[in-house]
């Protein structure tokens, strides 16, 4: 089987014999329901596939659609007018100029398709002379398609001043297309986000957002049946490679690579990036990692205070997910969004959702690419490598164990994190996940919050950090809340911690242990 690795083109997917998971009576339905809309999903799921798969349909190519879906539907394969824009190969951080210089490129290769010559001084204007020379020469209202829309923006996030000069480019030059409404017949946009205030698209009304539609929830992404449709013999020959059976190969592949629900209803899909590298290479990796964390996400959560934890034990409103201004972005909307996390289910409402990671390549990963974030040191062998942590914790010393924390948080950068408290509770989250410990930070009970809690086999390790007081103080939070209650008759010995970090000397100062 010829796998489409890094291939974007339906055009050469189809006549180069790779592999084609039929996605085409979406196309067919979308094209024959409505006029401009817009889809979120992660980077590497396939949205530039999609997009060429409108072009080439839009382009009249019917041979190409033989055998699939849409050929038995599709009548006339009237051929239109495309005008695609794909934003996502260009780099724009920190630089305006960056931005002009690819319109202008896209821009010219138009005029120079349609024989214009007399060249406005405007992006819009120039936009306007376009759609106007294409339906004029064809006869044909104009198919509108923008690919990663928000990528200029993404890249300076954390620049505000350039993500606005971004904008107001962008907004300018996309808002041509609710003027020339009348000369366009369909229109499809892409990003990883939706930025909900940032307006780029606020004068086009009709605009249908469907990324978290039911009906179009596994548009992008491989879904299970599709597996048993298209690769049951692949995934034989994975399993036989690995001396797994068909069913735990099968299984394998699930728990690393489905997952994810773009609704709470909806079936998962399968990262398709992964799965197809997977089959192909015939070894479980994490290979939607290996593309690279987004900078832009990076980035942001270097200078956000966000709980780690509070990620996916905490219900978040729809509305968050769905859109927020870029000026003042919820980190759960841009995980949710890039990919890091998606739907569980809903929360007490239908207008709540709860997270989770979709898989176990994307929470090993994410905690993985985390850990040069908030625990540098790490990064090198040392006599901090996780394995002494987890020996400590395995074998009940907790006193080395606080000791080599101790340590640890004396070679850490405190600018790190601005926050002590977020600091020591992400930096141990991130450091537990790595041991493959049982972690929750800001636990829940009845009477409050505990700081730390690690369960071990043996063992329960209740921590609780106070800044610049007695370590006794937080020890008598500790017995005065009960955190330790609901552990006293499961067999495990208990131990309670009670910690202090100073400000002043930055770094774990004292801890008593009972």
């Amino acid at each position: 089987m010829l796998y489409p690795i890094g291939i974007q083109t339906f055009e050469e997917i189809r006549t180069k014999g790779f592999v084609y998971v039929d996605k085409t009576d979406f196309v067919f339905k979308i094209v024959s329901e409505g006029k401009y809309y817009f889809l979120s999903r992660p980077r590497r799921f396939g949205k530039s596939l999609l997009i060429s798969t409108f072009e080439d349909y839009f382009k009249g190519q019917k041979d190409l659609f033989q055998g699939l879906t849409i050929a038995s539907k599709e009548k006339d394969w009237t051929a239109y007018p495309v005008l695609r824009i794909d934003m996502a190969a260009g780099k724009y951080r920190n630089s305006p100029s960056a931005l002009d210089s690819k319109l202008k490129t896209i821009l010219e290769g138009w005029e120079a398709e349609y024989g214009i010559t007399s060249i406005a001084e405007e992006f819009s204007d120039r936009f306007i002379n376009v759609i106007n020379s294409a339906y004029s020469s064809t006869g044909k209202q104009v198919i509108i398609l923008i690919d990663e829309y928000d990528k200029p923006i993404l890249d300076n996030i954390d620049i505000v001043e350039v993500a606005d000069k971004m904008r107001d480019t962008l907004k300018s030059f996309y808002g041509v297309l609710k003027p020339m409404d009348k000369f366009i017949r369909f229109g499809f946009i892409t990003g990883v986000t939706k930025l909900g205030k940032m307006s780029i698209f606020s004068d086009l009304n009709n605009l249908e957002d469907i990324s978290m539609d039911r009906c179009y929830s596994t548009i992008c992404g491989i879904t299970s049946e599709e597996i048993d449709r298209y690769f049951t013999e692949e995934v034989a020959h994975m399993a036989k490679v690995n001396g797994y059976t068909f069913e735990d190969c099968r299984t394998k592949l699930t728990t690393m690579y489905d997952g994810y629900k773009f609704h709470p209803l909806a079936e998962g899909v399968f990262n398709p990036h992964s799965l197809l590298q997977a089959l192909k290479k015939k070894e479980f990796g994490s290979y939607w990692f290996e593309t690279g964390t987004p900078t832009f996400l990076v980035r942001y959560l270097q200078n956000s205070n966000a709980n780690l934890n509070d990620l996916t034990n905490e219900g978040v409103d729809s509305s968050i997910l769905t859109g927020t201004s870029y000026k003042n972005i919820y980190p759960v909307t841009l995980l949710f969004q890039s990919g890091y996390l998606t739907l569980s289910s809903f929360g007490h409402t239908e207008e709540e959702y709860i997270l989770k990671y979709p898989n176990k390549e994307v929470e090993d990963g994410f905690f993985k690419s985390l850990k040069e974030l908030y625990t540098p040191i790490m990064t090198a062998p040392s006599k901090f490598s996780v394995n002494f942590f987890r020996k400590d914790l395995e074998t009940g010393n907790a006193e080395l164990f606080m000791t080599r924390l101790q340590s640890f948080y004396a070679d850490l950068p405190y600018e790190v994190q601005p926050s002590v408290e977020a600091s020591f509770q992400n930096t141990m989250l991130i450091l537990c996940k790595l041991m493959g410990q049982n972690v929750d930070v800001e636990r829940r009970t009845s009477n409050g919050r505990v700081d730390v809690l690690i369960q071990t086999e043996k063992f329960v390790y209740i921590i609780e950090l106070k800044r610049d007081k007695d370590p006794n103080d937080a020890l008598d939070q500790i017995k005065e809340k009960g955190y330790d209650f609901p552990f006293k008759a499961d067999g495990r010995k208990v131990f309670k911690i009670g910690a202090n970090f100073s400000t002043r000397e930055r770094r774990l100062e004292s801890w008593i242990i009972q």
